[in-house]
């Protein structure tokens, strides 16, 4: 059954299994030019390491049947997938493995018997695969895909705490410290309170990543890479200011679904949440940048409901499982989206579009709103900044320049830095 676990069996004890993949070795290996009569055609390989989990991906004309296990000592996920003959697509998976891989150290390919391929994974940590497939989507056919998440995972606060400087001592108390109560001396003086001033934590999301390259210009650049770019910088810029730390929901060129966005600005107990884009339309002339914030009431526009749903299929695009996805947790971050928390969001998103109005013409004058699955974390003001359009040549170019990049990296930082000016207590109570 595809991507099901397949039991080891209760006959063979850890060291008699070695014995068998050991003594198979030649088997797995073996180049004999086998032809299965209906064999699917592999279109593509990809491999997406991360320090999340790393992607591997098969792209067929056909959807593929496959089984997996684990085996330890040393650890290796072993994959036999029907329907398919060694071909020199398959081979290519092995030179395609990086050496900085967190979790595949090398993979082997080999015709195990007519028609079924074996793929041995010999791995770097412990891990717990996820093994699904994907229906044609866009421009992709049947995807066959590994995901290999850790055993352990890094706990999100331990490791932003870890790249943050420590904050220092103010001076005096302000309205976002916490000072702690007088103590008395002598029954007659008291000493001055020590005020400890609060990290303010940012979560900034650079949309799509791996197999979702998001809009793609005439030029051929990629919205995925131009935002993360933007993001970097802005991350840079905003860790300059004194008490403040940065969270990227992707760091490299990885896909991310859309709830797992959330769930990473939550996990930190982010105190805003930014994700940036770069829009795109069926008109090549449509061009500027755009603020939004998420809508209780539906779209403020059709063209802001038009571009929700095209964002909202990110998950189709990227592809995620749909059996491990928590359907519970998904519906708790549709439904308990708060008023409070869309205020804070519009006020937050008039500062940032006021500041990039001054390096972009503006799509829209106003703010705009819309029903953005990634602006749905109920405790958080969230907003989603469109840096311009990529389907625009003119602002394709832009967008690959690294001026721009920087002019909008300062543009979004000074909107931040002013919404916290004038909002300075966010220590709002959250929900657990």
């Amino acid at each position: 059954m595809s991507g099901k676990s397949v039991p080891k069996p209760e006959s063979l004890k850890p060291t008699a299994r070695r014995v068998v993949l050991k003594s198979g070795a030649t088997l797995l290996l073996s180049l004999l030019p086998v032809r299965f009569a209906n064999a699917a055609q592999i279109a593509s390989v990809r491999v997406w390491p991360a320090n999340d989990y790393t992607r591997v991906t098969l792209e067929t004309d056909s959807k593929l049947k496959s089984s997996h296990f684990l085996v330890t000592d040393p650890n290796r996920l072993v994959v036999e997938i029907e329907g398919v003959d060694l071909d020199a697509k398959l081979k290519s998976l092995v030179a395609k493995v990086q050496p900085n891989d967190p979790y595949i150290a090398q993979v082997r390919v080999g015709q195990n018997r007519p028609g079924v391929v074996r793929m041995v994974f010999d791995l770097k940590a412990e891990i717990q695969p996820q093994v699904f497939t994907l229906a044609p989507v866009g421009s992709y056919r049947h995807r066959l895909v590994f995901d290999l998440y850790p055993a352990h995972p890094v706990d999100p606060i331990a490791e932003l705490l870890k790249r943050t400087r420590p904050a220092p001592l103010s001076e005096t108390p302000t309205t976002d410290t916490l000072a702690n109560p007088p103590t008395a001396k002598n029954d007659t003086t008291s000493e001055e309170p020590l005020a400890v001033t609060r990290m303010i934590t940012i979560a900034l999301d650079p949309g799509h990543g791996g197999e979702d390259p998001g809009a793609v210009g005439r030029g051929g650049n990629f919205e995925k890479n131009v935002v993360l770019a933007i993001a970097q910088r802005l991350k840079s810029r905003l860790e300059l200011q004194p008490n403040t730390r940065v969270m990227l929901t992707r760091d490299g060129d990885y896909f991310v679904p859309l709830h797992v966005r959330v769930q990473k600005a939550r996990k930190v107990q982010a105190d805003l949440f930014v994700s940036i884009h770069a829009d795109a339309f069926i008109e090549p002339t449509a061009r500027g940048s755009s603020v939004f914030a998420l809508s209780e009431k539906g779209a403020s526009s059709t063209a802001a409901r038009w571009l929700a749903n095209k964002e909202n299929a990110a998950d189709l695009i990227g592809g995620i499982n749909i059996s491990s996805k928590n359907q519970q947790l998904a519906s708790v971050l549709l439904d308990l989206s708060t008023t409070a928390q869309i205020n804070d969001s519009l006020k937050l998103a008039k500062h940032v579009l006021g500041e990039i109005g001054s390096i972009n013409r503006l799509h829209k004058p106003q703010v705009e709103q819309a029903g953005f699955a990634v602006l749905k974390a109920p405790d958080v003001p969230s907003i989603l900044v469109e840096t311009a359009f990529i389907s625009n040549p003119e602002e394709e170019a832009k967008l690959t320049d690294e001026r721009y990049q920087d002019q909008m990296a300062d543009a979004l930082a000074r909107g931040i830095r002013k919404y916290l000016q004038k909002h300075p207590s966010l220590n709002r109570g959250r929900m657990t």
